[in-house]
């Protein structure tokens, strides 16, 4: 009989990209040629990607630093607003500005964002079928690799909010069989040298 066996998901948020998003940036290709050269020591078995040019770019410059890992190409790996909170489930201090935040991202991310978020922790999250533990890189955007850490940690579902993840850096999360999932890794950039580092934070951030 086969049984369940563990999943190591690998989460990146694709490299630095250009002002209007359609391309990464040259700091941003090289960030992700370095991830890969990092991942060379994963035993990756699939690399998923969301659709846009900057996900779809970086995971193709990760994919060539690596041996034969396919590439596929998802719908859930997208950008997009994967749960719009209720005002009175926000701190109230800060639920109103929150909320008119959130109201200014295009309807299509936020009308069909929860869905796909939902969708996204049927694809790629829990335990697999068989009796060996399976690695898969995740290349996507800040707020799903926010909400995929949420749930994680059992957070409250608008609790994707807050949580920043810089531009090709690498969290890790390990869903084992009869086991709480575990962050074991998070928003780690030390593949990354510090002049790549620092743009990919907030500029309030650079240290």
């Amino acid at each position: 009989m086969t049984g369940t066996a563990a999943r190591y998901l690998y989460l990146t948020r694709h490299g630095e990209a250009s002002p209007d998003e359609s391309e990464l940036t040259a700091i941003g290709r090289r960030q992700a040629v370095l991830l890969g050269e990092r991942l060379r020591r994963s035993p990756l078995t699939a690399i998923h990607h969301g659709p846009l040019p900057r996900a779809t770019q970086t995971a193709r410059l990760i994919r060539e630093q690596l041996d034969g890992v396919p590439l596929l190409v998802s719908e859930q790996a997208g950008d997009y607003i994967p749960y719009l909170p209720q005002p009175h489930e926000l701190p109230p201090e800060s639920a109103d500005s929150m909320i008119a935040r959130l109201a200014e991202f295009p309807a299509e991310e936020r009308e069909q964002g929860p869905e796909r978020a939902r969708a996204a922790l049927a694809r790629f999250t829990g335990p697999v079928d068989g009796d060996e533990p399976r690695h898969e890189l995740l290349v996507t955007h800040n707020f799903l690799v926010g909400w995929l850490v949420r749930d994680t940690l059992d957070a409250p579902p608008w609790r994707w909010m807050g949580l920043y993840h810089a531009n090709a850096a690498l969290t890790v999360i390990r869903y084992a069989p009869g086991r709480p999932a575990s962050v074991l890794l998070y928003n780690d950039t030390g593949h990354l040298p510090a002049e790549l580092r620092a743009t990919a934070f907030p500029p309030e951030l650079h240290i």
